[in-house]
């Protein structure tokens, strides 16, 4: 996440057309609304425009919007999103699954800047937007069997963004309830917690639906009017399956150190930086046990260093000071072990 978040900073003033690339439901919309909020125009209008969800006759009007009488039932002239976008950023998604026929249209207008609208005898006025595109389809592939316009695709993949899988990024499973409950919550009235047990049931799960799903999982618990602390019990059950099929049983062994530390913070709600800190800083416990420590709650959170603060207990900011203090007293296992 914070690479892409790096990404994003980097290419959001260029003005540059993007190309955003990924399976169906990561968060491709997330990342074009993210550039364009850091983008020179985020105080002029992101439209969305779904090119897989209109067939190519309405998509036309939509885009370039059409004229009075220019077909039945346009009893008005009327702006399409392009020419509503002026000065802002036009998001494309499932750009893919454009006609050829379209393509030219959209590629001629990439070149001009100018609109004609559906019905028109002459072209309008040209228009200043950004675009950004997305697709989960492999455009390359596309352009080789013909199916996508070559020279649309280099016009729109001046710089391409690529959303891993939410499999392949659990990391940001915590930063993305967070941004659900903010924007869904402003609804429900309420803001509730999620508990470190409840974080590691979502990161456990494969998500094939991706952020989609995720979102549709926050939407869930919001509805069923779950408490002000949402609990392991609240996930959903076909989530907190997962988690049960991978539970194996562990053979009895004596409590450690590392074992009543984990259990000062997760049963009686201690901070790490009261449980734990002073009693290392004061070499009351040693490098090996905190080690353990932290190997413990890897294995809690899947190799999940975010959710291991929350584990322990730590306040959202307190991320890069833990890792600082890890790594400072060589105390950072490789989260890839746990995984």
């Amino acid at each position: 996440m914070v690479a892409m978040q790096q990404e994003i900073q980097r290419v959001a003033l260029s003005d540059a057309k993007i190309l955003i690339t990924g399976e169906s439901g990561v968060g491709k919309e997330l990342v074009a609304m993210s550039v364009h909020a850091q983008s020179e125009r985020s105080e002029r209008p992101f439209i969305t425009v779904n090119c897989a969800g209109l067939p190519e006759t309405l998509l036309e009007s939509e885009l370039f919007g059409h004229v009075k009488g220019s077909f039945t039932g346009a009893y008005r002239d009327k702006p399409g999103m392009l020419e509503k976008a002026d000065e802002g950023t036009i998001f494309l998604d499932e750009i893919g699954e454009m006609s050829l026929r379209m393509q030219g249209m959209l590629l001629r207008f990439l070149e001009t800047g100018e609109l004609q609208k559906v019905g028109a005898d002459r072209v309008g006025r040209r228009i200043d937007v950004r675009v950004i595109a997305a697709t989960n389809r492999a455009l390359s592939e596309m352009v080789a069997q013909g199916l996508f316009r070559e020279d649309l695709f280099y016009r729109i993949n001046v710089i391409n963004i690529h959303v891993p899988p939410l499999r392949e990024r659990r990391d940001d499973i915590p930063l993305l309830v967070d941004h659900f409950f903010e924007n869904m919550g402003r609804n429900n009235g309420n803001r509730p917690q999620v508990s470190p047990e409840a974080y590691v049931a979502l990161a456990e799960y494969p998500w094939p639906g991706n952020v989609r799903e995720l979102a549709n999982v926050i939407e869930r618990i919001l509805v069923s009017g779950a408490g002000p602390t949402i609990g392991a019990d609240d996930i959903p059950i076909e989530i907190r399956t997962q988690r049960s099929i991978s539970l194996r049983p562990k053979r009895e062994r004596r409590r450690t150190v590392a074992d009543d530390l984990l259990k000062r913070m997760t049963v009686n709600h201690e901070s790490f930086w009261t449980a734990v800190y002073p009693l290392y800083m004061q070499r009351e416990i040693t490098r090996g046990h905190l080690r353990e420590l932290v190997s413990k709650g890897l294995e809690e959170a899947k190799g999940n260093y975010k959710i291991v603060t929350k584990l322990f207990n730590m306040e959202p900011g307190d991320y890069k000071r833990f890792l600082n203090f890890l790594r400072k007293h060589d105390c950072q296992l490789p989260f890839r072990d746990y995984r």
